[in-house]
């Protein structure tokens, strides 16, 4: 049995709000209560009235790209063609002659000219290397013609989506030895646990990643890096799922693509001269069948459905599964949906109906919604204005769990909580309270587990604690602006702690 007493610190706990001390016994809280008032512990730590609160979990996750992310080429910042070429350039350098240049990140919507290169731009500004730059929504990407010829596609054009983009994203990823994997998952790993976060799911599955890349990233899981929980998005791929360690078969089984990409499946055309409605993947049957294949194997089901085509028809395999086997036995496998970006009332109270649980980014939001940004060229100003109405959801009773899709989004904790209580749409506000509530507990929900994410005597003893330079409110950091209009400095980690065991430590 080993004990830890934690002294000095402010609790951001509903069973005692007034805390100041915090013993953890074998993983789990044991005692909350006043730092002059303590139990005897084996080791004791001083807080030095740092602020602790349940420990994030990020609901969707890619690992390895956001490892190969952090140590590759960042192209969010190319505004231009030229910038991206200019870039690839200096980056393919410091790669050898036979070496992949792997970036990310780069998104024509912020571009003023908004044509990408060709596969010979790529090919010479990379020095003959091999290139693959994922687009920031990971749905395209562009490709050099070697790593184009390798996937039996042309060699013209560089830009990739979907089926292709697939195939050529398995080249890139194939290209890594086991040790450079797996050490790309560590990379990212730490840097979540440095963030407060104490847990992610990965999201694998065909398309996505491989079966060896989902068991190597479960094989790091809570080995002093964050909890993993893997899901494999294949279609009537809950055996697999289970077989692989997966809690569900759910994650990025794609129903539709991406907004971005303009391959999500719309119900009204794309609005900037590409006038087709996305790509749909998923029929209602085959989404019933699979989450029939889910109820008989007893895991965890779902899909990645972004467009309200993709949602309308997903919620309608949810309906035929129900006939089958009764809306109770749907309910009970607590299955999700990821992203969902354009649902309506209708659909949003199906999801209350079926149980079905949102993961969701509202960093999207942020980055790509309200009247001028990438969203409005893609849909309308009006569509746009009404995508993502995370707040609405969680107003209905949707159970919400909030993710960053790392790397098409920073690995940033409170800057999803900010995105969700600040929306472009101020209609879809909620509180600072229940966006974090969806950032912490709502992700061990997600994930099946109902003893962690809040603290108290009996939970899990998964935390964080901060400096607050911005101060604090309502018992959490202070992360809006105040009535003079000045945004607070962002909280700092200083430790996280999982299950009892400090996974990091400023």
């Amino acid at each position: 049995m080993t004990e830890v007493l934690y002294t000095h610190g402010r609790f951001y706990s509903a069973a005692d709000p007034r805390a100041t001390a915090m013993l953890v016994r074998d993983g789990r809280i044991a005692w909350l209560g006043d730092s002059a008032d303590t139990p005897a512990a084996d080791r004791t730590v001083d807080l030095g009235n740092g602020l602790v609160t349940p420990a994030f979990v990020d609901a969707h996750v890619h690992t390895t790209d956001t490892g190969l992310a952090l140590d590759g080429l960042d192209l969010g910042s190319a505004r231009s063609k030229a910038d991206l070429l200019d870039a690839v350039a200096a980056f393919a350098g410091t790669r050898a002659a036979d070496g992949l240049v792997h970036g990310h990140g780069w998104d024509e919507s912020t571009w003023a000219d908004q044509s990408v290169p060709s596969a010979a731009e790529l090919d010479r500004a990379a020095g003959g290397r091999r290139v693959y730059l994922s687009q920031a929504s990971v749905h395209s990407a562009l490709a050099s013609p070697a790593l184009l010829a390798a996937a039996g596609l042309p060699t013209g054009e560089s830009l990739v989506k979907e089926a292709d983009h697939h195939a050529v994203r398995a080249l890139a990823l194939n290209d890594l030895t086991p040790a450079q994997r797996t050490a790309a998952q560590r990379t990212a790993l730490t840097r979540m646990a440095s963030l407060g976060i104490a847990a992610v799911h990965e999201c694998g599955g065909p398309g996505t990643s491989s079966e060896a890349d989902l068991t190597s990233v479960l094989a790091l899981s809570g080995q002093g890096l964050p909890q993993v929980f893997g899901y494999w998005g294949e279609l009537g791929g809950a055996l697999k799922a289970k077989e692989l360690g997966a809690v569900g078969a759910a994650g990025d089984l794609y129903a539709d693509g991406a907004l971005g990409s303009r391959t999500a499946s719309v119900r009204e055309p794309f609005r900037d001269g590409h006038r087709g409605c996305g790509e749909a993947f998923v029929s209602a049957e085959q989404a019933a069948e699979h989450l029939l294949d889910c109820v008989t194997v007893g895991v965890q089901g779902g899909f990645h459905a972004i467009g309200d085509a993709a949602i309308e028809t997903v919620l309608e395999g949810f309906a035929l599964a129900a006939k089958s086997v009764g809306v109770d036995a749907v309910r009970a496998g607590r299955h999700r949906v990821e992203h969902v970006e354009l649902i309506d009332k209708a659909m949003i109270a199906r999801m209350v109906e079926f149980g079905v649980l949102g993961s969701v980014q509202p960093v999207f939001d942020a980055l790509w919604g309200g009247p001028d940004r990438m969203y409005a060229q893609r849909l309308g100003v009006e569509r746009a204005m009404a995508s993502n109405p995370i707040g609405a959801m969680h107003a209905t009773g949707v159970q919400l769990a909030f993710g960053s899709d790392s790397p098409v989004t920073a690995l940033d904790p409170w800057a999803v909580v900010v995105a969700a209580a600040a929306p472009r749409n101020p209609v879809y506000r909620m509180s600072v309270r229940a966006a974090f509530a969806a950032s912490t507990r709502g992700g061990w929900k997600a994930a099946l587990v109902d003893d962690a994410g809040v603290l108290a005597p009996g939970q899990a003893g998964t935390f964080a604690v901060w400096d607050t330079p911005g101060g604090v409110r309502e018992g959490l950091p202070a992360l809006l602006p105040g009535v003079d209009g000045v945004v607070p400095d962002r909280p700092v980690c200083r430790r996280t702690v999982l299950q009892g065991e400090t996974i990091y430590e400023a």
